[in-house]
């Protein structure tokens, strides 16, 4: 009975990874607070400390580990972050967020475009992003 214990609570961490935030690996630093996370992935920060523009890159609304970025990493719904970015982009203070169809397009487009920032379930071992630690 134990060993069925064990074997369901493996195969329920497998399906709950954590997301993963991801970044060009030109970006400086390890780690990003909440609160940044939000401000970039909500359009609101543009720049990244060195002053190098930030290229938001993101999956569709519906994608699973869309809504588990909102939720796990930024504390909000999918709904809220799609009505911030459609008030800024909307009013012209912002661009919208480059939508790409699977996470392998997401850690493809991240690699290659300086000052990236993304997300994915897992980051392998042989990924060339870096991930950022959010706080």
């Amino acid at each position: 009975m134990r060993l069925i214990g064990w074997f369901l609570l493996m195969f329920i961490s497998l399906q709950v990874a954590a997301v993963e935030v991801v970044v060009n690996r030109g970006v400086a630093g390890t780690s990003l607070a909440q609160a940044s996370a939000r401000a970039f992935f909500g359009l609101r920060l543009t720049k990244w400390p060195d002053g190098r523009p930030v290229q938001v890159f993101v999956l569709p609304d519906g994608h699973p580990t869309h809504a588990a970025l909102c939720k796990e990493q930024l504390n909000l719904y999918p709904y809220q972050l799609r009505q911030a970015w459609d008030r800024l982009v909307y009013s012209g203070l912002a661009q919208a967020p480059i939508e790409v169809a699977s996470e392998e397009e997401m850690i493809s487009r991240v690699a290659t475009t300086p000052g990236a920032l993304g997300y994915v379930r897992k980051v392998k071992q042989n990924d060339p992003v870096k991930i950022l630690y959010v706080e």
